[in-house]
Order: C-alpha cells, then structure tokens, then sequence
C-alpha cells in the first residue's frame, strides 16, 4: 500500500464514517424461529457509561432491535460496572467504549476508557457465569478497551487494518477458512450456517490458546498504527495482520466472552447525506445479522 494511496483511502474513509450517521430504522431481517416470545427472553445489557460511540438508541438501535424482535429484553448500562448490577443480566454487551480523553481528540494517548476495579468485577462476573460480548474498533477505540481484553488474554492493536486488494470492506469466506467452522458460525440448523461476513475497517488481535477464531486475516491486510485517527504518512507504523483476527469467542471458566475488533459490522446505519447503507443492512452483508444472533445465542447457552 503506497503513501499515495493511504492518503487518498483515509480522506475517504474518514470522511464517510465520521459522516452523520444514523440508525436505519427500517432495517428489519426475518427471523424464522424467534429464540423467545416477546420480552421474555434474558437480559441483555448495552453499555452506556463509558462515552460508548455505539448505544441502544443510537448507533446501536438495529442491534437493540434485532435482539428485541428475538424475544430478549434490552437495557442500557448506566454507570461504572458493578457486580450487583451486572447480576441482573444474562449478557453485557460493550461495544466502543472510550476514556473521556478521546471523545473530541482522536489522537494518542487513548487512555483505558475502563477503570481497574470495573476490569476486576467484569472478570469475576464472568468467571461466575456472566457472559461478555466485547467490541472494540479500529484506533482510538482499541486503545480504550486494550486493559479490559489483557484481563482476558487478548491483545489489542489500537490500528486500521486494510485489504491491500480489494481496497475495500473485509470479506470473511468459508470456503477460504478466513471465517472459521465453528458452533457459532455453524448455528443449530442450515438456515443459521454463515458463508461470508463482511467487516468495515476495524483493528487486528492476538488471541489466547484457549480461544477460537471466528474471523481472521489473509496475507492481503495491513495494520496501520497511526498517531491520530484516519491520519497516514511515511512515517505511520505498518505491520502485517496475516494470522492475525476480527472476531474470536470462548468458554471463561463458567462464563463466556465473545470478542470483535469492528463494531460496524453488527449496526444498520445511514451515512452521510447519501444515506449510503453501513453496517447489517449492506448488500454486501446479508448474513451479518445471523452472525450477530448465533453470537448471542451461544452467549445465552441456547445455541
């Protein structure tokens, strides 16, 4: 990937993901078998009180709505984490988290959007059964969840990764092993069996031995580790994201966690004054949203 070329991608990319962006309301994919009946499904909690770029009645409203429509109750999170709380809930989900360093300045440092004893009761509340669902995006926000997934043995690049060929959103195929046969790609039936996922720009992790991969990187993808978000040069760090992954889960103890380095890939928005489609409701991305349901099913034990 030459200068040129990352000057002209990151003018792009920056310019139509920091767009306006609203949620696509209308955005409703069939769900043939509901996990529950209405509202009588788990709990699932959406963080809210870590300056998160994603919420329920935000970014994150098809999300909320994709998981009500399946029978679960959806909440937002309030405030720091707290076990009593958290009790309450079957699943938390924390998607783009930040310290309020890097709400306006997306530059370094990114400090961890999480305090040290919310990361201590987030692990213990895990290991007791509680389950995860961690999604942190490309640079700052990787930077800002990097503490909280060391607790649970992942490491963040606080990057942008790149397809150097396609010039354009991740593909993850079966046929290619770059999404990985596994119980949640697989679902419980052929009409949940995923064949391709597509991601739109996002960061690349290291997993533990104990984890297992849903998404990972071809030798096409570069990790850029710039100073400030969407800002490339000579000068920017590149490394290569071969081996490296997007999306990964595992069973912790008596609980569960799920980890995904993009979080654009699990909303339905509209972008810009095109309203250009971002997100689950890409034609390019069909089958996210029953990524996004195998995901929580296997977090709720049902799947």
């Amino acid at each position: 990937m030459n200068v040129l070329y990352v000057s002209i991608l990151s003018l792009f990319l920056g310019s139509h993901l920091l767009a306006q962006q609203v949620a696509d309301t209308s955005y409703q994919p069939p769900i043939l078998q509901p996990a529950y009946d209405p509202g009588l499904g788990p709990l699932v909690f959406i963080d809210e009180g870590h300056h998160n770029f994603h919420t329920k009645e935000g970014r994150y409203k098809a999300f909320a709505n994709l998981l009500e429509r399946d029978g679960y109750q959806v909440e937002s999170y309030t405030g720091e984490f707290e076990l009593e709380t958290l009790s309450r809930g079957k699943i938390l989900v924390i998607s783009n988290a930040l310290n309020v360093r890097n709400v306006q300045d997306w530059y370094l440092p990114t400090p961890s959007a999480f305090h040290p004893a919310e990361i201590s009761v987030l692990e213990q509340w895990v290991k007791a059964g509680g389950s995860l669902f961690l999604i942190a995006d490309h640079m700052p926000l990787a930077g800002a969840a990097a503490d909280l997934a060391e607790a649970f043995g992942y490491t963040f690049t606080n990057g942008f990764v790149f397809d150097t060929v396609s010039n354009g959103p991740g593909i993850f195929h079966r046929q290619d092993s770059s999404l990985r046969s596994n119980k949640i790609t697989n679902g419980c039936n052929s009409s949940e069996k995923i064949e391709k996922i597509a991601t739109f720009t996002g960061q690349a992790f290291q997993i533990p031995e104990q984890a297992e991969s849903i998404l990972v990187f071809g030798e096409q993808y570069v990790n850029l580790l710039p100073d400030t978000a969407w800002v490339f040069t000579e000068r920017t760090r590149r490394l290569p994201a071969q081996d490296w992954h997007q999306g990964a889960y595992q069973q912790y103890s008596k609980g569960k966690l799920a980890v995904f380095g993009e979080a654009a890939m699990f909303s339905a928005q509209l972008a810009g004054p095109q309203q250009r489609k971002a997100g689950m409701n890409n034609p390019i991305a069909p089958e996210n949203f029953q990524l996004l349901l195998n995901i929580i099913h296997w977090l709720d034990d049902i799947l």
